[in-house]
This record gives structure tokens, sequence and C-alpha cells, in this order.
């Protein structure tokens, strides 16, 4: 079985968390560099990319991720403020973040909270039927480097997109009671992960 960690600093925890152990996967919150070496793939979940970023940092957690990906596979997958941490380049004002994933967002790109929306969205690599995507306060994706592979687009702007080990939705998979995109997540977990000692 594989073990994948959320990180359980700030944003929608409990929601992914209860989306995983629904597939049958060892989900466990992540909060320590120490948890980090403990699971096979981790999620960044939505939130407020700011407060994430800078909690991070503080706990040390930042620099655990980036060590363990420079030493070894860790699948990662970033939702609406996890596509922010992931990114390589964010307009406007940055947060502290990750910078793993060669793309380019606008944070916020979408409006305030009040303009949240949900729209049922095609992924072809999830089947029938369009996925219900629900978009609170989520960045847009400005830009797609080499290698990186767009999944799912909305209204002219790619919403889901992979890049080897790295996935990210600018919309909240966990909101919605279809599991698919967690599913996705963890196929490619266990296709890549490491045996545990």
């Amino acid at each position: 079985m594989v073990r994948i960690g959320v990180l359980a600093i700030q944003g929608d925890v409990r929601e992914h968390l209860a989306h995983l152990r629904a597939l049958g996967v060892d989900a466990v919150p992540v909060r320590s560099a120490e948890a980090v070496q403990s699971v096979d793939g981790l999620i960044l979940p939505g939130g407020e990319s700011t407060t994430i970023g800078m909690l991070m940092q503080e706990y040390g957690v930042d620099q655990a991720i980036l060590s363990r990906r420079q030493a070894e596979a860790l699948p990662m997958w970033g939702t609406c403020a996890g596509t922010i941490l992931l990114a390589r380049e964010v307009h406007g004002w940055s947060p502290a973040r990750l910078g793993l994933m060669d793309i380019a967002v606008d944070r916020n790109a979408y409006g305030r909270q009040l303009a949240s929306f949900e729209v049922a969205v095609p992924i072809p690599v999830l089947g029938e039927p369009p996925f219900p995507a629900v978009f609170i306060r989520a960045p847009r994706i400005t830009r797609l480097g080499p290698g990186v592979r767009a999944l799912a687009s909305h209204d002219g702007s790619v919403v889901m997109a992979e890049a080897d080990d790295l996935l990210v939705t600018t919309f909240h998979p966990e909101m919605t009671p279809d599991r698919r995109v967690h599913a996705y997540f963890v196929d490619m977990v266990a296709h890549r992960r490491r045996p545990r000692q």
C-alpha cells in the first residue's frame, strides 16, 4: 500500500485525507521535515499560498521536500494554492514557493472568493463524465514549459497539467464527491514508489 502525505500546515487537509482513505490509501498529515521522509507521495492542498509558503519555510518543510526530490522520487500534486507553490514563475507578487514545475501562473486570476464557481470540465485521462471542477480564488496557468503536458482546459486556460511525477490542478477536486483525480495521483505514486525501510 502506498503512503501519501497531505501537507497539513493550512488549507483543505481533511478533505484530501478523506478521499485518499476512501480509496484505501494510507493517508497521513505532514507537518514536519521528518514526516516528508515517510511518504511515497505528497499533496500540497488548496488554502492561502502566502501562509503555506511562509510556514513551510519556518518549519523547514520546503528544504526537506527539495532535498528528498534531489535524492529520490517524490511525486507531488498541488491543488489551487499548491499549484502556486509548485510553479517556477508566479506573476505579480510571489510567495515563498518550491518552484519545481516549469509553469507560470497568475494568482487569484478568477477573482475573489465570491466569484467562486463549479463547472463540468472534460478530462480525457479520467474518461467520462466530465469532472465537476470547483474553482475558489483559483490561479490561472499562463505558460507550460517543455515537458509539461496539459490534461484539461477551461475557457481557454489549462486547469490540470503534469510533468513526469508532478501534477497540478487549479481547481479543488477534494471539494467534490468525485475521487477520480485522487485515484489518478495514487496511480502516479504507485508507479514511482520507492521501497520503504
